[in-house]
């Protein structure tokens, strides 16, 4: 392994695996976090896609909402896709009630905005700072309603963001992982 950041990956449900699998790619150590005891010596955390109310709920029966939220707090790095931007937005529209995530960028989305598993697609999108474009994935994903003031957009889809920054908080609507494109992840590597 190269010396660099250790980047876990949240692995409670959804894509964790692909996601360990890119950033292995790139020679980062990327152990999969299933417990408190786990987040111990990680430098940041990818939240990978999958389904956000479920994502919610184990979060609390694992017991890693508030040891999670006490690291993010403190300015520990975080690269939410998919269901894990849901989960790093201040405001989640179609939620459950008793859903919550850790309010880490000023935006407000929507769960299941571009429509149900019938209405996934691909595309490619322009994103700032890669020259090439990305081929994007979007499953059942979160569509962005509003972004605050202090909010980067890096890519839109119908002028509509689909990926974007704020302080050490990278989120995506799309899931960068199903594809053998790194550039994301090495995108939110240098940011650590």
């Amino acid at each position: 392994m190269v010396a660099g950041p250790v980047v876990g990956v949240l692995a409670l449900q959804g894509a964790f695996t692909t996601h360990q699998q890119r950033l292995m790619a790139l020679g980062v150590h990327a152990p999969l976090v299933k417990t408190p005891q786990q987040l111990a010596g990680i430098d940041a955390l990818v939240l990978p896609g999958g389904e956000s109310t479920t994502m919610s709920m184990l979060l609390d029966t694992s017991g890693l909402r508030d040891p999670i939220g006490e690291r993010l707090a403190d300015g520990m790095g975080v690269f939410g896709t998919c269901a894990g931007m849901i989960l790093c937005a201040t405001e989640v529209l179609d939620g459950r009630p008793d859903q919550r995530g850790f309010s880490l960028i000023d935006m407000t989305v929507r769960r299941n905005g571009y429509g149900r598993q019938l209405d996934s697609f691909e595309t490619d999108i322009a994103v700032d700072g890669l020259t090439n474009g990305f081929h994007a994935v979007f499953i059942r994903a979160p569509y962005v309603e509003r972004v605050g003031p202090d909010v980067e957009v890096l890519a839109v889809h119908n002028d509509i963001p689909v990926l974007a920054r704020s302080g050490r908080c990278t989120v995506a609507s799309f899931h960068p992982e199903l594809t053998d494109d790194t550039r994301l992840h090495e995108a939110f590597i240098t940011t650590l």
